[in-house]
């Protein structure tokens, strides 16, 4: 039986496939550099690591904005797309524990319109200074055969680069029994799971379009300062940035645990109103939406209150959803919702767990 995505024509199964046989070449390039430029990480965590040696890292992550174009063209809105490009490569690079520095854009246009060209600038503009990074360069190419959506077709993707003690790289190895999980909030929906909101919600007689498209334009949020902010005052043992397949990502860190998620913030409604148009289960809506929890903390009980109150001051709402417990492998419970990672996904318990 196919879920939701797959019937949007999204393929993962090929995906994973193809992405074993990209991987089996690229990971052949690692030995090219043994010393000056070596890669310090595998590929598969939200970003990896250069070694430049005396300790310096670059980190280095590069990610796109995908179809969340497609809306910003149908409501002829482009000035929170850029935004949205830089959040999805700071925010991965934020994981490793790097400080975002640099941040640099491709824009592929089948023609030319300065006016775009401008708001998605804008975006790039805010997103840069949310995220405290500059804009050496970028790129624009007109490529009206490879774009055939609309007459004023673009794509974005944007590539970032951060600085690390090559010591201090967080990767989950850090994380032990007992640490305490925060959720920091989303914004809505953020740059994933685009593809199936607009098969079910644009064009659909019942949702007054105006108002989706701006819930679903909503730019991604960017947490550099407030991460930066508490990595100053107290060891952060896991991150994970919450994008495509969703809480899956916290089985990204490097520990061989229990992650229980006990309580959620608010769902945002876009989130229920996709449940509810899609007829999607819980175990696909945590697969492919961050459903109110755009980024996760994993510190240690004692600095929970020094954490929570840095961003308070921040004026950033944070949660505490849950804890590490012991177990032989990477596993995700999300209690209120009574359902487990199993796989490539989640399942639902049996009706007779507690």
């Amino acid at each position: 039986m196919q879920d939701a995505y797959s019937k949007t024509g999204v393929d993962s199964f090929q995906e994973e496939k193809s992405m074993k046989r990209l991987l089996g070449w690229i990971n052949q390039t690692f030995p090219f550099r043994e010393t000056i430029g070596k890669n310090i990480l595998p590929i598969g965590f939200f970003a990896n690591v250069i070694d430049l040696g005396n300790h310096v890292g670059v980190a280095l992550s590069m990610d796109g904005v995908g179809t969340k174009i497609l809306i910003a063209e149908k409501a002829g809105k482009f000035d929170t797309i850029g935004i949205d490009c830089v959040a999805m490569n700071v925010n991965d690079l934020l994981c490793l524990g790097a400080e975002p520095v640099s941040f640099m854009d491709y824009i592929a246009v089948t023609k030319i319109e300065p006016d775009v060209i401008e708001q998605l600038a804008k975006g790039f503009y805010e997103g840069a200074r949310q995220a405290n990074v500059n804009i050496p360069g970028g790129e624009m190419a007109q490529v009206k055969e490879l774009l055939h959506e609309g007459e004023n077709s673009i794509d974005l993707v944007g590539t970032a680069l951060g600085i690390i003690d090559t010591d201090k790289i967080i990767t989950g190895k850090q994380i032990h029994p007992g640490d305490k999980i925060i959720g920091l909030p989303s914004n809505g929906i953020h740059s994933n799971g685009l593809t199936l909101a607009r098969k079910l919600l644009l064009d659909n007689p019942e949702i007054p379009q105006q108002e989706v498209m701006l819930d679903l334009l909503k730019p991604t949020a960017i947490y550099v300062q407030h991460i930066m902010a508490i990595l100053k005052k107290i060891p952060i043992h896991g991150m994970a940035h919450i994008t495509g397949e969703g809480f899956l990502n916290i089985l990204r860190l490097e520990t061989n645990a229990l992650y229980t998620i006990k309580k959620l913030p608010p769902v945002p409604p876009i989130f229920q109103t996709l449940q509810k148009y899609g007829e999607i289960p819980n175990t696909e809506m945590f697969k492919i939406y961050n459903m109110g929890v755009g980024y996760i903390v994993i510190i240690d009980p004692q600095d929970v209150p020094l954490a929570m109150q840095t961003w308070k001051d921040l004026n950033l709402p944070a949660y505490e959803i849950g804890e590490v417990l012991p177990y032989s492998k990477p596993r995700i419970e999300i209690e209120p919702y009574q359902i487990y990672s199993e796989g490539q996904g989640f399942a639902s318990f049996p009706a007779t767990h507690e």
